[in-house]
């Protein structure tokens, strides 16, 4: 793909065939509803950095057979299911999350294409989804075969060194998550959360969810992260005004 975004015409293309299928099997259903959005840009993809535009378009020529949607809070898959094939998410955004001891739900992440689901995990000895994962959007997924997306690794190297680059950077955001979660206080979730988000230079962070999805991130009640967050503006050291988070007193958060 090299330091442009990569034209999207053949997978347009192939989205539009899909589309003309699910016409003709369901006319009352519209398009909106089905979770699709050709009027959108799709996304540039890391997995296929430094992919000219001729290897791009011909790796969706040989490997994608099969388009699956989702409509919005549909769930895509389960945890423990099996991973059978590659799911590539092309459009929308998803969100991953699995119910705690105490029956919380834990969001772990937001993912927005183009990605895959689970790349970690697709070739491991238990690969299996280790996460719920709902759609938050209409979403579109490319259906690759485990076996034929590995026989392209193997004999293109940029796109293998994409692979591996993208699982490593999702383990470091598990290890940073892992900790996150192995603190025992929420003041402390929060505080390492907010130093995470912020710098010395720039002090505001726009918290891109809600507050109760922001609970479910930290695998907390709604009430519970409300009350902390006014204890910590209480205190001084952060400053709230809707969705913006500013940090007052930085060594405060360090703290913890």
């Amino acid at each position: 793909m090299g330091e442009t975004k990569q034209r999207h015409d053949h997978l347009h293309d192939l989205m539009n065939e899909h589309q003309l299928k699910h016409n003709q099997d369901d006319r009352d259903n519209p398009r909106e509803e089905q979770g699709l959005h050709h009027n959108h840009e799709l996304s540039y993809c890391p997995l296929f950095k430094g992919l000219t535009q001729s290897e791009h378009d011909a790796f969706l020529d040989r490997n994608v057979k099969e388009i699956l949607t989702f409509k919005k809070g549909e769930t895509v898959v389960r945890q423990g299911d099996p991973i059978s094939f590659v799911m590539l998410l092309v459009q929308g955004s998803v969100r991953t999350e699995m119910i705690t001891q105490e029956g919380n739900i834990l969001n772990i992440d937001t993912l927005e294409a183009v990605i895959p689901l689970a790349p970690a995990f697709i070739y491991g000895s238990n690969n299996s989804y280790p996460v719920d994962i709902i759609a938050v959007e209409p979403c579109t997924f490319l259906k690759i075969s485990k076996a034929v997306w590995l026989e392209e690794m193997a004999h293109n190297k940029k796109l293998m060194t994409n692979f591996l680059t993208m699982n490593a950077d999702l383990t470091f955001f598990l290890t940073n998550k892992l900790q996150m979660i192995s603190l025992k206080s929420l003041k402390m979730k929060l505080s390492a959360f907010l130093l995470e988000k912020t710098t010395n230079e720039k002090e505001t962070y726009v918290l891109k969810q809600s507050r109760t999805r922001l609970a479910e991130y930290f695998g907390v009640q709604r009430q519970s992260l409300a009350r902390t967050l006014k204890e910590m503006e209480d205190e001084g050291t952060i400053e709230l005004k809707g969705k913006r988070v500013r940090v007052l007193n930085r060594g405060r958060l360090i703290r913890g």
